[in-house]
């Protein structure tokens, strides 16, 4: 893809993998220039959403972006906080991460996935004004989803290893099949 080509993916929006009642609705802080282009969630080279997804064992396999309507066959979702692509997160505004909050949250309120996982604590902390939310389960809810906070998979956060944030996914999975199982018995 050529640099004339993400910039002019600037400021598109591509629209949400969802349907009511997931398991988990992962939520991007907004889309790269290359998901914008794409169309595909999580697009960018570098980016480690997809491995991370199947080191975590939510998929049993590391699908691509453009595969990303598959993760509904596993009661998974994809939105995000701001749904405008940009270069960089910084490029968005504090307000706009709070008005994304209130969508998100409407958003959250019609389709009712038993848990919205925010993949970057940062964007978690600014879209639902939680200054001392920490990685992992949140105490707020929005009705009955609970809300977890998730490392942003972003190739620029160094502080977490693919590894180390497969880790941190599986606990959210492992919760999320805990509540099925629940749920049935």
């Amino acid at each position: 893809m050529t640099p004339e080509e993400l910039q002019a993916a600037r400021d598109n929006v591509i629209p949400d993998v969802s349907a009511g009642g997931l398991s988990v609705l992962f939520c991007g802080i907004n889309p790269s220039l290359m998901s914008g282009a794409t169309g595909h969630h999580f697009a960018r080279p570098g980016n480690r959403f997809w491995p991370v997804l199947h080191l975590s064992g939510f998929t049993p396999r590391q699908l691509k972006p453009w595969e990303q309507n598959e993760l509904l066959t596993y009661g998974l979702g994809i939105t995000n906080v701001v749904a405008r692509a940009t270069a960089r997160a910084d490029e968005l505004s504090a307000e706009e991460f709070r008005e994304g909050g209130r969508l998100l949250t409407a958003k959250v309120e019609q389709l009712r996935p038993r848990y919205l996982a925010v993949v970057g604590v940062t964007a978690y902390r600014t879209a639902f004004d939680d200054r001392k939310a920490r990685i992992g389960p949140q105490t707020r809810t929005i009705g009955e989803t609970r809300l977890w906070a998730l490392p942003n998979p972003s190739g620029l956060n160094a502080h977490w290893t693919a590894q180390t944030m497969a880790e941190e996914y599986a606990r959210l999975r492992a919760a999320a099949e805990a509540d099925t199982d629940t749920a049935t018995a």
